[in-house]
């Protein structure tokens, strides 16, 4: 389905052939940076001051301003884009919602970014709000907002920016089934990525621009696609799917850049962890004929930028009273990573499924579901705040009951796995309580799901299409998010309970030293 994938000795066969009259580009680049102002840990949460001064953090904007710094005096000709995804992960977000964002990627000079599904996390007013305030261009090609008031006549698809006297293109993308992923309202519609940004580029190229390239927050997958099935694509910045692309990092998911014909695609993982560093060659006919590069890693060799450090701090302190009240402790670290909560039974989504069941069990409630998606990082062991707890739950869900049929839950469950064999790991993947299931990924979606077991608390028995069930989610889900458009009519819904961290919290602050655990609740074939 795709093109072949250039071999890096093919991009060294390029580089060689690079002329005077050549031009070149440094294409810095993040993407899925999700409100992560302040240092993070190995496992992407936040990390303490005292670990930060042992040279144990990554990421953080100080650093981030350091590190691009950097790279600019590496450069004589160089862009910083984003591929979305800035909004939501933290107190931050919930606090200043875009404010904050605007503000540093401002500082930083960034010269382009496109609309992650996140964006949309708090309608279209609040990224109206956000455009309203960044210095550079946000863009989304494949959707049409000509009928939401808050973007239409706002909202570009592409812009065309100038960098050492040459015109360069650059392509918002988006994925297709935010609608599902978010909150963007009814009155956008989602359109197919591979028309979309060929619909760009035959403009961009009618305009005399001859360099493109496709800010893309839309997964590693899709944007092999696009570069195969679309024409005058020279580079894609990625995101979406937190894909790390390295030629010299052995947990890449691919080669940085991954050549999809002539098209070079990059991906620079998430929370501010790496900076990539993209240079490009081009011939005067506008073709790629170099593309080289690796993304920095910004770890404790990189400085952090002194006034930065203090202007985070002063943004900080408002959160401070909230986020550094412990709440718990933990016996060892809880595993949250998106590689495995998106895919099969994790320690993190026992957790909090085991959490959310406990609240309401009294409430006739057997089985609680909590999206992959929802799960926003891990914890370390020892103590546990409650800014750690909104990081690894940051959306401000809240606790959601209804009752459904065992043929609507078996419906839930096949939702759960319908992008089981993607990449994308999506979001919508089931942690689950109170019941047991069977994966078998290679089968024909509809017939993934097997042996469904509740837990009638005298033992467990198969799940009947035909009995009513008492359920617990979050309002995200029980609305249709992540897919589950089949727990919308649901009956006896409630979706106004408490906070989800609240829950958590509250939960671990009970288990007086909460010890993480796999039970073999979800099996994988």
């Amino acid at each position: 389905m795709f093109a072949r994938l250039f071999t890096s000795a093919a991009v060294l066969a390029l580089t060689a052939g690079a002329a005077a009259a050549d031009y070149s580009l440094t294409v810095l680049h993040t993407n899925d940076f999700h409100a992560r102002f302040e240092p993070i840990s190995k496992y992407d949460a936040g990390c303490s001051a005292e670990d930060n001064a042992a040279g144990e953090c990554f990421g953080g904007s100080a650093r981030l301003v350091t590190a691009v710094a950097d790279a600019r005096a590496r450069s004589n000709n160089s862009i910083l884009v984003d591929g979305g995804d800035q909004f939501q992960g933290t107190l931050f977000y919930t606090y200043y919602k875009g404010k904050l964002a605007a503000e540093m990627m401002n500082k930083l000079g960034y010269d382009g970014m496109t609309v992650g599904n996140h964006e949309f996390d708090d309608g279209p007013e609040v990224l109206a709000g956000f455009m309203d305030t960044i210095n550079f261009p946000i863009l989304m090609s494949n959707a049409d907002v000509s009928q939401e008031p808050a973007l239409a006549g706002k909202l570009a698809k592409s812009a065309i920016i100038e960098r050492g006297g040459e015109k360069i293109g650059l392509i918002g993308l988006t994925p297709q089934d935010t609608d599902e992923l978010a909150s963007p309202g009814d009155l956008v519609i989602f359109t197919d990525p591979v028309g979309a940004v060929q619909g760009e580029v035959d403009k961009l190229t009618a305009e005399g621009v001859n360099k493109i390239i496709v800010l893309s927050h839309s997964g590693y997958s899709v944007d092999q696609k696009v570069a195969a099935e679309t024409t005058g694509v020279d580079v894609i910045v990625g995101g979406h799917t937190n894909t790390l692309l390295s030629n010299t990092n052995e947990r890449a998911e691919g080669p940085y850049p991954t050549m999809v014909g002539s098209t070079a695609i990059v991906s620079a993982y998430a929370y501010g962890k790496f900076l990539g560093e993209l240079n490009v060659t081009f011939n005067d006919a506008g073709e790629v004929i170099s593309a080289t590069g690796e993304p920095i890693i910004t770890d404790a060799s990189v400085a952090e930028d002194a006034a930065t450090v203090a202007r985070i701090a002063e943004a900080a302190a408002p959160l401070e009273e909230i986020r550094s009240k412990i709440v718990a402790t933990t016996g060892a670290a809880i595993d949250g990573s998106r590689d495995n909560c998106r895919a099969k039974e994790c320690e993190m989504g026992n957790l909090v499924a085991d959490a959310m069941l406990a609240r309401v069990k009294d409430q006739g409630i057997q089985v609680a579901l909590a999206n992959g998606g929802g799960l926003r990082a891990g914890l370390e062991a020892g103590e546990v705040t409650m800014g750690d707890v909104y990081t690894v739950l940051p959306f401000q869900n809240t606790l959601a009951t209804f009752q459904v049929n065992g043929a609507t839950l078996k419906d839930a469950l096949e939702n759960a796995v319908l992008q089981y064999d993607d990449e994308t790991k999506n979001g919508r993947f089931a942690q689950v309580a109170g019941m047991t299931f069977t994966i078998t990924g290679s089968e024909a979606f509809g017939n993934r799901i097997s042996e469904v077991m509740i837990d009638t608390g005298a033992g467990y028995e198969a799940l009947d299409p035909a009995k009513v069930y008492g359920v617990v989610s979050n309002n995200y889900v029980r609305g249709g998010g992540d897919g589950y458009s089949m727990f919308r009519d649901a009956m006896n819904a409630y979706d106004f309970g408490p906070d989800l961290a609240d829950v958590v919290s509250e939960y671990l602050a009970a288990a007086g030293g909460y010890e993480p655990y796999l039970d073999g609740r979800i099996t994988v074939k």
